[in-house]
Order: C-alpha cells, then sequence, then structure tokens
C-alpha cells in the first residue's frame, strides 16, 4: 500500500503514515539503499524490523529525500543533512516519520491492555485525568507523547516518569502540551495524537 496517512500540521511540519502491506520483496523495489542500511538489514532478525526500516526509506522518499540523506549521531538520534528534523518510528504494520523546521519527536503504538499493567512505571500526575472508559488508549497517548518528548530530548538521564509530564487532555481533544523538565532545562511542546485503526500516533513539535 502506498502512504496511508500525509498530515500537514503546519507549513513547517509534515507527518507522512505508511501501512506496511507489502511482501520484503516488494518493498525493496523503487529505493535506492546505502552498503551501511543493507548490512543492517541483513542484521535484522524480525521480518517486522525489515520491513519496517525499508518502509521508512519509502516514505523518505515520498518527500525527496534518499536513504544517504539521512544519518544517525552517536546517541541514535536521525538526523538529515540539509538541517531538517526529522524523527522515525514503526510498530507492526504501520510506519512514520515527522519532518520539520523545529525539534520534533513522533511514535506509534498498538493499543494493547498490557500497557495499564506497565502505567506505575511511567505515569505519574497523569493518572489525574485518565479516565476508565478509554484507559488504554490515554495511556498509550502518554506513553507516545513521553516516547516523542525523549527522541527531542535523547538524554540517558531522561526519567519518563518524572522528566516529562503531560498536561491533561480527552481523547477528543487530539492535542494536548508536554514539558522536558530536568535540572535547569526547560522546554514546553505541543504534543498531537489521533487513532489509527487500532494504533495510537502522537507526534510533539
Amino acid at each position: 500500500m502506498p502512504i496511508y496517512k500525509t498530515i500537514k500540521s503546519s507549513k513547517h511540519t509534515t507527518v507522512i503514515v505508511w501501512k506496511i502491506e507489502e511482501s520484503l520483496d516488494e518493498l525493496y523495489q523503487g529505493i535506492s539503499l546505502t552498503p551501511n542500511s543493507v548490512n543492517r538489514i541483513s542484521n535484522m532478525r524480525s521480518e517486522i524490523h525489515q520491513k519496517g526500516y525499508l518502509s521508512v526509506r519509502h516514505l523518505l522518499k515520498s518527500v525527496g529525500y534518499n536513504d544517504d540523506d539521512l544519518f544517525y549521531t552517536d546517541d541514535g538520534k536521525p538526523h538529515l543533512k540539509d538541517g531538517k528534523h526529522i524523527s522515525i518510528t514503526h510498530s507492526f504494520i504501520f510506519s512514520a516519520i515527522i519532518v520539520s523546521d523545529y525539534e520534533a519527536g513522533i511514535d506509534i503504538e498498538m493499543n494493547r491492555e498490557k500497557i495499564i499493567k506497565i502505567a506505575n512505571k511511567f505515569v505519574a500526575n497523569e493518572f489525574n485525568f485518565i479516565e476508565e472508559d478509554h484507559m488504554i488508549e490515554q495511556l498509550t497517548v502518554v506513553w507516545g507523547a513521553k516516547e516523542s518528548l525523549y527522541k527531542i530530548h535523547p538524554d540517558g538521564g531522561l526519567l519518563f516518569k518524572h522528566h516529562l509530564p503531560i498536561e491533561s487532555f480527552k481523547l477528543s481533544d487530539g492535542k494536548t502540551r508536554g514539558w522536558i523538565k530536568k535540572d535547569n532545562f526547560f522546554e514546553v511542546y505541543s504534543i498531537y495524537f489521533e487513532q489509527l485503526e487500532n494504533f495510537t500516533l502522537v507526534y510533539a513539535v
């Protein structure tokens, strides 16, 4: 399947989502890969991860980039050679990227009941607004928001529960705010979210 959804959140920021329905052979078609990417794919044991990696290269192509335009720094953060900010995510049948003139992070997660069991590890004051009828979806938004913020500021000292608070929201809002608060570092970001089938897409700008 080609692009599943394009979100132009502003003239500065674009989100593109791919639904992975192709075979591995089909995903190899129409894109060029660097030797480093070929090596990385060959070392992936999971076909799901291989498909996610390849589908991201198709997303790059859709906004005018090649695999060679993308590089990673030692902290694992992806960058584009032209200086624009990029963040990447994939989960099972979906992959997505965000490309922006500003710092941005993105995450997509399947809505799964097991998130309730691990909520105490990443949720603090956010429990005050979680609704029982929408607990899985709201917790997944909170996780995705914190993951997106972590990708923006990938400091090994960041703790999801303590350093990345998320403002109160309802699922119908489609947006909220989140902070990176650690020591003397304090930044606020706009958080956007929506449901894609049984998945939650979240991005921070």
